[in-house]
């Protein structure tokens, strides 16, 4: 595990790589009319000076997801052990995972050894899935979970629970909570769509019904389209404001923080 202060530069850097990567996809749908999910985004920098910007990404997607692989192992975060923490502890293992994938995809293509997608990574995980034993009910239970991420999310925008994950000056700020609620909600919607893919992907033992981030967006009317990947985009610079002003030094967390390295160094 890095030394705390390098975890939390990495924490940074990769909220600003989660930006740049989310206002790219609204860019992209907005004014191109492409829907593309992270991966899509990523190779929209695949070239010249855009490989230098991906390897910089992958370094912060890095310490981004060891840093929630981290908070979901120990709770750093102080988020506890009762049924609310361990779901946010989870969703937060998730995004972590979510993340180092994302470094390693954005690592190769920095190093040349990726050039294209190679398809709907969203519907090749389901077609594995439903190879699996179970493999529907599987696909049914990742539905519902990513229903549940996505009223978690709305939940988020409408009570704007987030400001207590920055510091004072920034949660004291209207504008940083009107970009926190239209990123939040519009994430919340692509995730009601997506988990609304997997469940019908299980129940009719499909995975062509299976899809992503491109694929919620692409399903979704002109208008709601517009609002939903300007909302997206919002959520990028959102993202900017958590690289500066996450509450990541907060000395509560910082002594959970170095617990947890203490716990790794010197397991009972």
């Amino acid at each position: 595990m890095p030394s705390v202060p390098r975890l939390e530069a990495l924490a940074r850097i990769g909220f600003a790589a989660r930006g740049v990567m989310y206002v790219l996809i609204g860019i992209l749908a907005l004014f191109t009319g492409r829907s593309e999910d992270g991966a899509g985004a990523l190779e929209q920098l695949n070239s010249g000076f855009g490989r230098l910007l991906l390897g910089v990404m992958a370094v912060g997607f890095l310490g981004y997801g060891l840093w929630r692989v981290s908070d979901a192992i120990y709770d750093s975060e102080g988020n506890g052990s009762g049924a609310k923490g361990i779901a946010v502890r989870a969703g937060g293992a998730a995004s972590g995972i979510i993340h180092l994938g994302l470094c390693v995809l954005a690592a190769s293509m920095t190093a040349g050894t990726r050039q294209g997608s190679g398809g709907d990574s969203t519907r090749q995980g389901a077609a594995a899935t439903l190879d699996l034993p179970g493999g529907e009910m599987l696909l049914l239970i990742a539905g519902i979970a990513l229903l549940a991420t996505g009223a978690i999310q709305l939940s988020k925008a409408w009570r704007a629970d987030f400001l207590r994950n920055l510091d004072s000056e920034a949660a004291s700020r209207l504008q940083i909570k009107r970009l926190g609620q239209a990123g939040f909600t519009a994430r919340g919607i692509v995730f009601l769509v997506m988990g609304w893919f997997l469940i019908r992907a299980g129940w009719e033992s499909r995975s062509s019904e299976a899809g992503g981030m491109g694929q919620a967006l692409a399903s979704l009317n002109p208008t709601i389209h517009a609002l939903v990947a300007a909302g997206l985009l919002l959520f990028g610079l959102f993202s900017f404001v958590e690289a500066r002003h996450r509450r990541i030094n907060d000395p509560k967390v910082l002594d959970r923080l170095r617990s947890s390295a203490a716990r790794i160094k010197h397991p009972a």
